[in-house]
């Protein structure tokens, strides 16, 4: 092996990832280069574990978002918080958009909710297989599905040219997870845009990203509330298909599972009598 290259040191820095087969075929005698676009606790770790004498270059001790992203927030009531995201996915109908949530259900609920609302999307998350994983990042890239709903699992490490929108519908616990997010846009000197949907219970969080940053971000404002009201019925309707079809899926999946299960005793029961 004469080059390895690693992207992605926060993720780098994980047991699994450190204990893999492919750090352990590297030579002894080599240069070992360390990227990461946050410097946090655990690539510190990993660096003074991994690497002798070090020369750490930074393009910028300050985490700063690209030039041409164009950075909102919307401050809207819980109860309207589907209304308002169906709303502004609308809004930008010829974007590419990732959305970004904080946990795998709330992922494939949004995206059977956008579904539900005539909007083709498709999820991403870490509960997924990694074929299933890549063949919704290769639908998203083909444009076959406009939105793709995520988790932090697609925040970065992954390659994904051309991203018009990020919207974070749920704001991320950890302030530096907001920088990876949207700099899924923006990339290469492109423009791009990032809107934050905040509600009167993620204030705090807000207020934490904006400190991080240290400017305060401009208020959302091209939608029209009479209007995006008036769609509230709609989306309440798409809300109860969606948590039918997950209920759905779900009995679906027991069953199998009770099938699987019943076949394999099936199975453990012939071969006891053919002993």
């Amino acid at each position: 092996m004469k080059l390895t290259t690693g992207n992605e040191g926060e993720a780098a820095a994980r047991p699994s990832r450190r204990n893999s087969s492919e750090t352990n075929v590297v030579p002894r005698d080599r240069n070992t280069f360390l990227f990461s676009a946050t410097m946090t606790s655990k690539v510190s770790k990993l660096q003074r574990a991994s690497l002798k004498k070090p020369v750490k270059v930074e393009v910028s001790s300050k985490c700063d978002t690209a030039a041409g992203l164009v950075q909102n927030f919307m401050l809207i009531p819980f109860k309207f918080k589907h209304t308002y995201f169906a709303a502004l996915v609308a809004h930008f109908i010829h974007y590419a958009v990732m959305v970004f949530t904080d946990t795998c259900l709330g992922a494939q609920r949004l995206s059977v909710f956008l579904r539900h609302m005539g909007m083709k999307s498709i999820c991403l998350h870490g509960q997924m297989s990694q074929a299933q994983r890549l063949g919704a990042l290769s639908g998203f890239k083909a444009k076959e599905q406009r939105i793709l709903v995520c988790t932090d699992v697609a925040s970065r490490g992954l390659d994904v040219p051309s991203v018009d929108l990020v919207v974070n519908y749920d704001i991320p616990k950890n302030s530096k997870d907001y920088i990876h997010r949207v700099g899924r846009t923006a990339r290469a000197g492109r423009s791009g845009r990032a809107v934050t949907i905040v509600t009167q219970y993620d204030v705090e969080l807000f207020q934490r990203v904006e400190h991080f940053l240290g400017k305060k971000l401009e208020e959302f404002t091209e939608l029209v509330d009479t209007k995006v009201k008036a769609s509230h019925e709609r989306v309440l309707e798409a809300l109860r298909s969606t948590e039918l079809e997950l209920r759905e899926q779900d009995e679906g999946t027991s069953e199998r599972a009770v099938k699987r299960k019943m076949h394999q005793q099936k199975s453990k029961g012939k071969k006891g009598r053919r002993r």
